[in-house]
């Protein structure tokens, strides 16, 4: 049974009143395709996989957090989260803990 799919993703950071734009500036990194070969490696998974290299360098670069959305489509980036599979927003906590 084929069950391998094609996931396109990308990290997004706020832009002030002009919404969102691509994380990173030009750097395509957090910008990609992954492929998937298992029913269980879904959208969410794809994100995790994302948020975990987010973290990892977050971490190597000394910085501790960053508002930032990961979006998953199915196939081929779409335009936004309206037609992603999956979004997942992460923000800085407001509390200082």
């Amino acid at each position: 049974m084929d069950t391998e799919r094609v996931w396109a993703y990308r990290v997004d950071e706020p832009h002030g009143s002009h919404g969102w734009r691509p994380h990173g500036g030009p750097s395509h990194r957090w910008r990609g395709r992954v492929t998937t070969e298992s029913r269980s490696e879904d959208a969410k998974y794809v994100a995790a996989l994302v948020v975990t290299d987010l973290v990892t360098e977050w971490k190597v670069n000394g910085i501790s957090e960053q508002h930032v959305r990961v979006i998953v489509w199915a196939g081929e980036e779409g335009t936004g989260p309206e037609d992603a599979v999956f979004t997942l927003e992460i923000q800085p906590g407001v509390d200082g803990k």
